[in-house]
């Protein structure tokens, strides 16, 4: 059973910009979600939003500029307004690293599935990793433009 989704990119920008296309609320609905309501601080469970594919609450976890940011969402469970935090739910972590010439490698973890009911673990992992890999896609070209 795999329990974590690993992904790195390298982006041709400083840390500072990085982190602030995570963090911002004005620029992470740029990539990312489509919307996003409420409070986008550690502690707060602010409310994703991706169009018809429904709304996901998530819990910042931790902040720390500009190496790292993570929250935790109920993965699979489209249309799920309640407490991030009583159910089981995976750890979604961004690292930004220097890397060379001024470029950052992102790298991308989410785990915890072994910890999801046995029949949504196979279908969360798949929808997420996949999903990551188009979500990164875009976090890169938000740069390219």
């Amino acid at each position: 059973m795999t329990d974590t989704i690993s992904r790195e990119i390298i982006i041709n920008a400083s840390k500072e910009r990085i982190y602030e296309a995570i963090t911002n609320p004005e620029q992470v609905i740029k990539w990312f979600p489509e919307t996003l309501e409420g409070e986008y601080t550690v502690g707060s469970q602010p409310i994703f939003g991706f169009g018809e594919n429904g709304k996901n609450p998530i819990y910042v976890v931790a902040a720390s500029p500009y190496d790292y940011f993570a929250f935790r969402w109920v993965p699979g469970a489209n249309h799920y307004l309640g407490d991030v935090l009583s159910v089981p739910n995976t750890l979604v972590e961004f690292n930004i690293t220097e890397h060379t010439d001024g470029a950052c490698k992102v790298t991308l973890t989410e785990s915890g599935f072994a910890s999801l009911p046995e029949e949504l673990i196979e279908t969360a992992f798949r929808q997420n990793s996949g999903g990551w890999d188009f979500m990164l896609g875009r976090l890169e070209k938000f740069f390219d433009a």
